[in-house]
């Protein structure tokens, strides 16, 4: 599968911005989805999970209640929902596609995901 992100840009603190991450090839219900990112001069770090049905998503912590990670599986995208952002969540975010049969305690490891996007720019301002 390929995957494509999209819907970053430069917006402010407390803004919303909705990501989506289009893919081909492979059909996107055949695989469990995540968004990750990566700030300037920072490791890559884990945003949000979402099983290949969307029954279950799983959250970093510095996200849950203001970002909604979502899937529409008959359009081949994913979606991540950004809310009352934070200069802190400046980064470039990534979409990557995963195994739906990874244990729950590896969602937030990169090295289960097979599949990545090429990235899109997030940048929060004051």
């Amino acid at each position: 599968v390929q995957l494509q992100a999209s819907g970053g840009g430069l917006v402010q603190a407390g803004d919303s911005l909705r990501l989506s991450c289009a893919t081909s090839g492979r059909p996107l219900r055949s695989y469990a989805m995540g968004w990750f990112r990566q700030a300037p001069g920072k490791e890559r770090e884990f945003v949000a999970d979402i099983s290949w049905g969307g029954g279950s998503t799983y959250y970093v912590d510095s996200v849950k209640g203001r970002f909604t990670i979502s899937r529409d599986n008959a359009k081949n995208t994913g979606y991540l929902q950004m809310n009352s952002l934070k200069i802190e969540d400046t980064a470039v975010y990534y979409c990557a596609a995963r195994s739906t049969r990874t244990h729950i305690a590896a969602v937030a490891s990169s090295d289960q995901y097979r599949f990545w996007g090429q990235g899109t720019l997030v940048t929060v301002s004051s």
